[in-house]
């Protein structure tokens, strides 16, 4: 079976900073991307920010300077690093992975709880 833990999150005022980790456990092969999606109330989920294997990074252009993704692929993590807060990036945030587990020869999307974050004054 696999995992995704996440922690972080809260509430923040404008302007603060807040600091999203993930990690993922299990029986485990490879995971090929990692990544952050948020929802807001009556909006559809969309991605934040993802990071492939070898580094290459993907960011939504509202967060771009102002979010940084990274991993730590020894350890199966991806945190996410989110400065300059703004109201509008209030959501549940929830990480993806997606990875091959053992018994299995094809990537699976996993998914973790969620975690609230909060921009308010």
């Amino acid at each position: 079976q696999v995992q995704l833990v996440e922690s972080g999150g809260g509430l923040v005022q404008p302007g603060g900073s807040l600091r999203l980790s993930c990690a993922a456990s299990g029986n485990i092969l490879t995971i090929s991307t990692m990544g952050w999606y948020r929802q807001a109330p009556g909006k559809q989920r969309e991605l934040v920010a993802r990071i492939f294997e070898y580094g290459t990074t993907n960011y939504a252009d509202s967060v771009k300077g102002r979010f940084t993704i990274s991993r730590d692929n020894t350890k199966n993590t991806v945190t996410l690093q989110m400065n300059s807060l703004k109201p509008e990036d209030t959501a549940v945030y929830s990480c993806n992975a997606r990875l091959i587990s053992r018994g299995r020869s094809n990537y699976d999307d996993y998914w973790g709880q969620g975690t609230q974050v909060t921009v308010s004054a």
